[in-house]
């Protein structure tokens, strides 16, 4: 018979096991996707053997649930930290430097990596249902620090309720965002990183005096626009939707052909194989951004103007009938030889965004900043707008600009 201390530490042997196996499943979830990570995988790291992880688990989609709800739980800890500060402004401050801090303590090996939540479509229905759930409520909890943000009541006025959403959308993406880009910085610097990225959230791009410019010619920046889907591009454009949707393993060439209403022979017909597509469909988008940089580029105007530009171009193409974009966090779960070639081209065309931000401040249009952490901002920003309909489902390729590129450039407050 058990006594009472063999109990505790048999429970506390059990707890400290299963956390270990939570902390080597998130950052293998991170780095190969749901699709790509075995439980076989996980138990190699943490010295067990499947059926051992199976005594904690009974399946993956169990493990990926448990991850994921561990994430939420942690960021609505942040979130209600952050909450106890006085004005939206210092809420939002606190939220970015607890969540960066967070981060530290991931990179100085005190505490597991945090899942990305790329994955919870790689969910089956009944485990997604529960994570969206935990997501929607952490969701609200955020947008709560911007509560008396908006100049009116945004429970009795809908368009207020979109702009504040948007913005907790904004938000939430570029604090989180900088999960995939912070390791370029050294550890002790991680605070300064935080003031700097809360000081571009918060007051945003514009030098004092400089206006919002609220016009657009998009078809002149997207030629793309105006021209006929071949069958090749709708194979592209399926491909890219079932990506952002369901990562690289949830693209496959049935499901692919499947939402074009199409065989899968026809999919071979255009297609060598999945990968060659998954390639193109990369490629498609650093020529969408590479050629509206360029010609952006070849505007008259300041350096304001052109950021402007490109940046309401491309949340544009976003929404119109040849986007999306693919969502930057789909390379964790490529090929190791298609993600290292991909980032490295996708790192070239978001540091072109500097170009724009040099210019500006040069001509005063834009107040001088990190022009490096504003340049991730801008991309990330461009990026996280695929997302904004699950938010705010009015938002089109009309309003996306006032509801989403207006507050990153002018400050999510302003």
């Amino acid at each position: 018979m058990l006594t009472d201390q063999s109990e505790a530490r048999q429970t506390r042997r059990y707890v400290e096991k299963r956390e270990g196996i939570l902390d080597a499943a998130a950052a293998l979830f991170n780095r190969k996707g749901v699709r790509g990570t075995t439980l076989s995988d996980v138990g190699q790291l943490v010295g067990l053997n499947t059926n051992s992880i199976t005594y904690y688990f009974r399946k993956k989609e169990d493990l990926v649930l448990a991850c994921l709800m561990r994430t939420i739980e942690e960021m609505r800890g942040l979130a209600g930290a952050a909450a106890q500060h006085g004005s939206a402004g210092e809420r939002v401050a606190a939220f970015i430097a607890l969540f960066v801090a967070r981060l530290a303590r991931t990179a100085a090996g005190e505490r597991p990596e945090l899942m990305s939540f790329r994955e919870i479509r790689a969910l089956p229905a009944s485990h997604a249902d529960v994570a969206f759930s935990a997501y929607n409520d952490m969701f609200r909890q955020i947008r709560g620090l911007l509560r008396d943000a908006m100049p009116a009541d945004p429970a009795q006025n809908p368009a207020q309720r979109s702009a504040l959403s948007a913005r907790a959308h904004l938000l939430l993406s570029l604090a989180s965002g900088a999960m995939g880009w912070i390791e370029r910085y050294e550890p002790a610097d991680y605070p300064k990183v935080a003031q700097t990225l809360a000081d571009i959230v918060l007051n945003g791009i514009a030098a004092p005096g400089t206006a919002w410019q609220p016009e657009l010619d998009a078809e002149a920046l997207l030629p793309v626009l105006g021209q006929p889907e071949t069958t090749q591009q709708a194979f592209l454009r399926a491909a890219t939707e079932l990506l952002n949707e369901q990562g690289y393993r949830g693209a496959s060439a049935d499901r692919i052909s499947a939402r074009l209403n199409l065989t899968k022979g026809a999919f071979y017909h255009h297609n060598e194989n999945k990968d060659d597509l998954i390639s193109a469909c990369f490629d498609r988008m650093s020529a969408v951004i590479r050629d509206t940089q360029a010609l952006v580029d070849e505007m008259p105007g300041t350096g304001w103007d052109k950021l402007c530009a490109v940046s309401r171009a491309l949340v544009h193409y976003q929404f119109s009938s040849q986007g999306p974009l693919l969502r930057l966090s789909i390379y964790g779960a490529l090929p190791e030889e298609m993600r290292v070639t991909k980032m490295q081209d996708m790192a070239r065309l978001s540091t072109r965004f500097v170009r724009f931000l040099v210019q500006g401040m040069q001509d005063g249009s834009i107040r001088p900043l990190d022009q490096s952490i504003a340049a991730l901002q801008v991309h990330g920003m461009i990026n996280a707008a695929v997302e904004l309909r699950r938010w705010v489902r009015d938002a089109t390729s009309d309003n996306a600009a006032e509801l989403f590129v207006r507050p990153m450039m002018m400050g999510l407050l302003r």
